[in-house]
């Protein structure tokens, strides 16, 4: 990227990320945040730059832009800088995306990650070694799609969520996306359609989460399903408002406010959410992200298995990241937490709730396992008393749905499922035991006939 004085009102409103650091004063140990840049996405350093986006003014000199130019040749592979500038108050240093990754420096190998400059394992070494032939899904250029395929209500909420005061038109669409790292040479890559796509589905047909409520432990009887296909922040939220929907909730009254309790902490569900969306192998066709609610548990599903680099015995203890931007961009919106610590989060959370400890699952797929807390069901524990409450549920939604035919004997079947807060499929399957009762009939086709209640 080309720094001027207005790219740099936006790198310092949007905050430090993935591919911007922020540094008050120049000290040699530059060359670790010039390693990390050059082996992630590129990206800029900015000096005389505080933490919190201040800026606290840096001078920069001749002798200190040939020293910078030294320690970056002084890398192993030697990287050339894209540029060093003077804006203001603040020096900008440049540092291309290397295509003869993994770079070190005296001080040893270095990546970045979540705002932060880390040094790397030997195991997290052979993984870019691994990857370094390889451009990953999310940095693909996306085929077909152009700046007018996006939302700019999307890339504004965004901002909102970043707390960011960057007011996003169509004029400067541009340099707002190349500076979240979703947008390069005129086109537009996977992540930016993953994120800000007006019709996601139209660019990439598997970015899709399934949501699903089943009666009992196991798929047999399903009475809730929603299919979200939007880009990835919608996926969350509905996500979430679907599992709110479904997980028995108490109130406690502390200072005279009341607190909703849910069974599960809806902290660990959205850490879990989060994981699944940023951590999904979006490369893998005809696959998708599911959220599956039985009555014991909740199990969170995405394509990928533990990404590459990652074992088992060190899962929880490191942080890998299969999407780099994506992950980015959630750690934007404040929507993670710091690296590595996750896993532990949800682990801890539900100790403290006195639940279960969650279970990771791990092959093709990667599973998480959060089960309820059975004193919050609201139906007896043995099966014979289960099995009579979900038939006295299914009385219930089938006579409310009888008094919708009564009021309106050509009411539609989304109509229906809209009112009862159901799904289609549900109402089609309530119907037909209707039917096979006797109790309700169909007179004349689909479009343009009418129900009798018998």
């Amino acid at each position: 990227m080309s720094i001027d004085s207005t790219q740099l009102k936006l790198l310092l409103t949007e905050g430090e990320g993935l591919s911007v650091e922020f540094k008050e004063k120049y000290t040699p140990k530059i060359d670790r945040d010039i390693v990390a840049l050059a082996n992630a996405r590129g990206g800029v350093i900015l000096l005389g730059v505080d933490d919190d986006g201040h800026v606290v003014g840096e001078k920069l000199t001749n002798r200190m832009k040939a020293e910078i130019i030294d320690l970056a040749r002084n890398c192993e592979p030697h990287i050339a800088l894209s540029g060093i500038s003077r804006i203001g108050d603040v020096a900008a240093i440049e540092v291309p995306q290397g295509r003869e990754k993994p770079y070190s420096c005296s001080s040893g190998y270095f990546r970045r990650l979540d705002a932060v400059t880390q040094k790397m394992t030997q195991k997290e070494v052979r993984t870019i070694f691994r990857e370094s032939t390889d451009v990953l899904f999310e940095d693909l250029s996306c085929p077909k799609i152009v700046l007018e395929d996006l939302s700019l209500k999307k890339v504004r909420i965004f901002f909102k969520e970043l707390g960011a005061s960057v007011k996003v038109s169509q004029t400067n669409l541009p340099s707002v996306l190349a500076s979240i790292g979703v947008y390069r040479e005129k086109e537009i890559n996977n992540a930016g359609a993953l994120m800000f796509a007006n019709n996601v589905g139209q660019f990439i047909p598997h970015c899709e989460s399934i949501l699903a409520a089943f009666k009992g432990k196991d798929k047999t009887y399903i009475y809730d399903r929603k299919d979200v296909r939007d880009d990835l922040l919608t996926q969350l939220n509905e996500a979430m408002a679907f599992l709110k929907k479904h997980l028995n909730v108490r109130s406690e009254i502390h200072e005279l406010d009341r607190h909703d309790i849910y069974e599960i902490p809806l902290d660990v569900l959205r850490e879990a959410l989060v994981n699944a969306l940023v951590h999904r192998d979006y490369s893998i066709r005809g696959t998708n992200i599911s959220v599956n609610i039985f009555d014991d548990r909740v199990e969170i599903v995405n394509p990928g298995g533990l990404p590459s680099g990652l074992s088992k015995e060190n899962f929880g203890k490191e942080s890998v990241r299969r999407n780099l931007i994506v992950a980015d961009l959630f750690h934007r919106m404040d929507k993670m937490e710091r690296v590595g610590s996750g896993i532990g989060r949800m682990r801890s959370l539900m100790k403290k709730a006195h639940l279960k400890k969650p279970v990771f699952e791990s092959d093709t797929f990667f599973r998480a396992l959060f089960y309820r807390n059975p004193e919050y069901a609201l139906k007896a524990v043995d099966d014979k008393n289960d099995q009579k409450t979900r038939e006295k549920t299914r009385e219930k939604t089938r006579e409310k749905i009888l008094n919708l035919i009564r009021e309106n004997p050509e009411i539609a079947t989304e109509e229906m499922a809209s009112t009862l807060g159901l799904s289609r499929k549900g109402i089609e399957w309530q119907i037909s035991k209707l039917k096979e009762s006797g109790l309700l009939k169909r007179v004349g086709p689909d479009r343009g006939g009418h129900w009798e209640v018998e």
